[in-house]
């Protein structure tokens, strides 16, 4: 699993709201065509999105959260290939937010699609995408 890790000049809230909002991932996400919500928990954070990736990939995350601590993990539903499995970590900074970003690649994942979703090139798209878009 690689793990990297970036400060945003925005307050953690905001950050965590995009991060964990699963109609916002498809304008920060480099090669991600949809993002589907199938399930949500009651405080309305998903529990299972549904993407398609680069040319056809197609696979079902599961999230988990602990919101206290602003920690979200996700893992392929069983049976997907080609998904992926992390967790991002939000910390409030005297200047906006630590995020930190852990991914690895499931088996069936093309050079092509790992390379889109890097994951420094992840966390730099998510940046860019927090300054640009100030709500």
């Amino acid at each position: 699993m690689e793990i990297v890790s970036i400060d945003v000049q925005r307050p953690l809230e905001a950050c965590w709201r995009v991060f964990t909002t699963a109609s916002m991932l498809v304008h920060w996400v480099p090669g991600l065509v949809s993002a589907k919500l199938v399930a949500a928990r009651p405080d309305g954070l998903p529990r299972e999105v549904t993407f398609e990736f680069a040319a056809g990939l197609n696979y079902t995350l599961l999230y988990s959260y602990d919101a206290t601590e602003h920690v979200v993990r996700w893992e392929p539903r069983e049976h997907d290939k080609g998904a992926v499995r992390g967790f991002a970590r939000f910390e409030a900074t005297d200047v906006g937010t630590r995020v930190t970003y852990a991914l690895e690649h499931e088996t069936g994942r093309k050079a092509a699609e790992r390379a889109l979703d890097d994951p420094e090139h992840l966390v730099g798209s998510f940046a860019r995408y927090m300054h640009e878009h100030r709500d």
